[in-house]
C-alpha cells in the first residue's frame, strides 16, 4: 500500500451543524487507517487572499481592525474572501483596492497557506503587490479599519519577536523577504 493511501481517512457519514454565508460546520464519521472509526469536526470557510503591498519607499501597507473572535485589534496585511468562482489574483486586486485604495502595477504570487488544517477548511492565496498607485478606498459597509505604512524591516522584526501574530501576515512577510532577498 502507498504510504499516503495508508494515512487516508474515509468519510462514512456527514452531519451538517451550521450553514452560514461564509462558514459551514459539519461533523463527519470517518474510517481511520487501522479500520476503526472517529469523528471529525470541520469548519469549511470560503477561500481567501492576503496581499503584502510594498510601496516605493519600502513600506508595507497594513490594516488594523477589530477581530471579534479574539476580542482585540490586530495588525494585518490587507486580506479578504474570494467571491464565488473568482480567481485569486482578481480577488487580491479587488481586496487591496477596497481596503487601502492601492492598485499595483506588479502582482506576484507568494503561494498558498492552509491556516488551520486540523479543523478548518480554507486556503489563503498570498500575493506581493509592488509599484503602487492609489485610487479611492471602498470598504464594505460592515468593515472598519485603519491603514498604516510600516517599514518592511520593522514588519520582519515584529513578526520575529511575536508582536504580529496573524498567520497570514507573518507568512506573507517571510515569503516576501525570501523572494526579494531582503
Amino acid at each position: 500500500m502507498h504510504p499516503i493511501e495508508h494515512l487516508s481517512e474515509q468519510t462514512l457519514s456527514r452531519k451538517d451543524v451550521f450553514c452560514g454565508e461564509l462558514l459551514r460546520v459539519h461533523v463527519d464519521t470517518v474510517r481511520l487507517p487501522d479500520g476503526t472509526t472517529a469523528q471529525r469536526e470541520v469548519a469549511d470557510h470560503v477561500d481567501g487572499v492576503a496581499i503584502l503591498a510594498l510601496d516605493g519607499e519600502g513600506n508595507v501597507l497594513t490594516v488594523t481592525q477589530y477581530r471579534y473572535p479574539l476580542g482585540r485589534v490586530l495588525l494585518e496585511v490587507p486580506a479578504g474572501k474570494l467571491d464565488q468562482g473568482e480567481q485569486p489574483a482578481v480577488g487580491a486586486l479587488r481586496e487591496l483596492k477596497e481596503e487601502t485604495g492601492a492598485v499595483p502595477d506588479i502582482l506576484l504570487p507568494l503561494g498558498r497557506l492552509i491556516p488551520a488544517p486540523g479543523c478548518f477548511g480554507e486556503t489563503l492565496h498570498l500575493f506581493l503587490a509592488r509599484e503602487l498607485h492609489f485610487e479611492q478606498q471602498h470598504l464594505d459597509p460592515d468593515e472598519f479599519l485603519n491603514v498604516e505604512r510600516i517599514p518592511f524591516e520593522e514588519m520582519v522584526h515584529r513578526c520575529v519577536n511575536g508582536e504580529i501574530e496573524d498567520a497570514k501576515t507573518v507568512a506573507a512577510v517571510f515569503r516576501a523577504k525570501v523572494l526579494l532577498g531582503l
